[in-house]
């Protein structure tokens, strides 16, 4: 009988959290004391990411119930907020410094003005651009579909050059190191390619 070396240990409690961890260190955003908000938090790779970066505390919204992983539901620095919808959340009367968000298929456009209500003077966001679902907002029609990367890429055009009109300056742009997960229908299709954008509110004129 031979002993088989142990797989090695997952670093986040979800995939998101390698894709969070990939922005911040190209965007190079040092978020160690930084009062943060995860937007969409499913299971929690991205508050996890924020936790073992430095964040002192991160209010964790998701319109799901039980999905974020117990230890950090467990953890004194997580505000669980669960069975909210962020579109229509009230914001915490202390203001945040960071807001990361993975809101599926809500756009930008409308995801990006409840952001603002919630950042405090010089807080910014990173957020993860996913363009098949961009693209459905665009068409009105739809949940996501599958993108070629020629697509992806002219669609996170698209959206980022619209930010400006609606108050925000994109600061920076990478490529996620993960795709997106694969549609049911093609499995043998690569997912769809995914970016993050670090934003922060134009000034007030």
């Amino acid at each position: 009988m031979t002993n088989e070396p142990s797989p090695p240990s997952r670093r986040w409690v979800s995939r998101a959290g390698e894709k969070l961890d990939h922005a911040l260190r190209e965007f190079q955003v040092d978020v160690t004391g930084l009062r943060c908000a995860d937007f969409g938090c499913s299971t929690g790779g991205f508050t996890d990411c924020l936790l073992q970066h430095g964040a002192t505390q991160v209010i964790s919204v998701d319109t799901a119930y039980g999905v974020l992983d117990w230890t950090l539901r467990q953890d004194d620095r997580v505000e669980v907020r669960e069975r909210t919808n962020v579109m229509h959340a009230e914001p915490p009367e202390d203001l945040v410094d960071l807001i990361v968000i993975d809101t599926g298929w809500t756009p930008q456009a409308r995801v990006l003005p409840v952001a603002a209500q919630w950042l405090a003077t010089g807080g910014r966001v990173i957020s993860l651009i996913k363009p098949h679902y961009e693209r459905s907002a665009e068409s009105r029609g739809g949940r996501g579909g599958t993108l070629s990367d020629e697509e992806a890429h002219e669609v996170l055009d698209r959206t980022l050059e619209s930010l400006p009109g609606m108050g925000w300056t994109v600061l920076a742009r990478t490529t996620s190191p993960i795709r997106g997960a694969k549609s049911s229908r093609k499995k043998k299709s690569a997912g769809n390619l995914e970016f993050l954008a670090l934003l922060e509110p134009l000034p007030d004129p």
